[in-house]
């Protein structure tokens, strides 16, 4: 059996290991675009920042130690077309094109960063976006001969930079069109997420919200100011553009898979397309929202992972449903946790929900002992039903833990009243005697219909 597998980064490396081990007497080929195959774009901004020198710790595995397990990758090469009747794939380089033939094809072409329509944006060498190997190189350079930094968007990545780029002694101006950082989060969470950041002492960093860069000047291929709508002129030596990515699917598009709503592949619970013998896994697909039940596309390494393996099982003839996502997510910036898990207010609204919600502040460990952080935790459920339906937390390194806790909750479609008597841990350093999630249980309790 031939086996295809279109990029190779999280999703397509864990489907071709996976398959291979699946089925050792197959033929299974990567073809990538990148420079690299199988590494941790997570961890780029931790490599920025220097929490490790050698940026080769982020590959997990070589094209050689594929070679060795029987796998073939081609690096530098484009799938052009996808010829579904003819089971065949146009793949080509800047010097060579060939079809290739396939019984079964997975694509895992990622996603790419949105470019907004700024004057200027593609006029300069000091611009970047995160995304690839080069790119972490490059933004690390440039970011130790630089006094300042330009961070276009709020989002998990751009704090993440922000942090990079703090600890490395640069000023920071983080410009974001929305009211709010992070959008993801409740504004009443997300304004809590900055007064947080704020609150730090000589800060070298200012959020500039509900404002649009509308330009960008300079010479020499060097660019010196970013121009917002609103009059601000901010001088600087590097830009980085953290507005969010598309997902690739113009290439399944152009064979004439289905697309979703998303504007990603849309792909079952076996990881099939629309089209027979072609599968499709990580940031460029949708998936289901496990609380909500609506197509969803978030784009994470996780994910891309676990959906790799599932289409692998389901190519190799092992029946695996991959039952969707929650869009749990935790991220840090400058000591600050920022995670979540499930459904927003607004997004739980437009499901049909009618969400109640308790925010509550607590030491993240009893308050005698020494390091005492704190957390600011939101959870979220249906007024009428008392499903629990997400949460969101801020603080300290604690905050982390009550999202898991929460997210295996919502797989398990639980209740509050399910829920609040949950026999979670205790001891002095790691929590109070009753822990934050509990407390908030029992405040919902008195919100939900069907009282506790």
């Amino acid at each position: 059996m031939n086996i295809v597998i279109i990029g190779g980064v999280a999703a397509g490396a864990k489907a071709a290991a996976k398959i291979k081990r699946l089925l050792p007497n197959s033929n299974v080929t990567i073809y990538t675009d990148d420079t690299h195959v199988s590494y941790s774009a997570c961890g780029l901004p931790y490599y920025i920042e220097g929490s490790f020198s050698d940026y080769r710790s982020l590959l997990v595995r070589s094209v050689e130690e594929f070679k060795v397990s029987g796998i073939d990758v081609y690096l530098n090469t484009r799938a052009d077309k996808i010829l579904p009747q003819q089971h065949q794939v146009l793949v080509s380089t800047n010097n060579d094109a060939k079809l290739v033939k396939y019984d079964k094809l997975i694509i895992a072409t990622g996603a790419r960063p949105y470019i907004p329509d700024i004057i200027g944006v593609n006029d300069f060498d000091n611009i970047y976006t995160l995304r690839k190997i080069e790119d972490g190189i490059k933004i690390r350079e440039k970011m130790l001969q630089s006094a300042h930094a330009t961070i276009v968007g709020s989002g998990f990545i751009g704090l993440e930079l922000l942090e990079a780029f703090t600890k490395n002694g640069l000023s920071v101006d983080v410009i974001e069109r929305n009211d709010r950082l992070i959008k993801a989060f409740d504004p009443d969470m997300s304004e809590h997420i900055r007064t947080r950041l704020e609150s730090i002492e000589q800060r070298t960093f200012r959020f500039h919200t509900s404002e649009n860069v509308i330009e960008i000047t300079g010479n020499d291929r060097i660019a010196h100011t970013v121009k917002t709508q609103s009059g601000k002129e901010i001088h600087t030596d590097m830009i980085i553009l953290c507005v969010g990515v598309v997902p690739n699917s113009e290439l399944a598009k152009d064979a004439g898979i289905e697309i979703g709503k998303t504007g990603a592949i849309k792909v079952n619970k076996l990881m099939q397309t629309s089209i027979e013998d072609i599968y499709a896994c990580g940031d460029c697909c949708e998936e289901n929202h496990i609380v909500s039940g609506q197509d969803v596309w978030v784009p994470l390494g996780s994910t891309a992972n676990k959906e790799g393996r599932c289409a692998a099982l389901n190519a190799a003839g092992q029946y695996t449903v991959f039952e969707g996502v929650l869009g749990s997510i935790v991220s840090r910036c400058l000591n600050t946790t920022m995670a979540m898990t499930g459904l927003n207010e607004t997004s739980a609204k437009e499901a049909g929900y009618t969400p109640v919600s308790t925010i509550i502040s607590k030491p993240d460990m009893v308050a005698y002992m020494p390091n005492v952080g704190d957390i600011t935790l939101k959870v979220i459920a249906d007024k009428v039903t008392g499903l629990l339906l997400g949460g969101q937390a801020i603080g300290s390194f604690g905050a982390d833990k009550r999202i898991n806790s929460l997210a295996t909750a919502l797989l398990a479609h639980m209740t509050v009243n399910d829920f609040k008597n949950n026999d979670l841990t205790y001891s002095p350093p790691y929590s109070t005697t009753i822990d934050p999630l509990l407390d908030a249980m029992n405040i919902l309790c008195t919100k939900i219909t069907k009282h506790c």
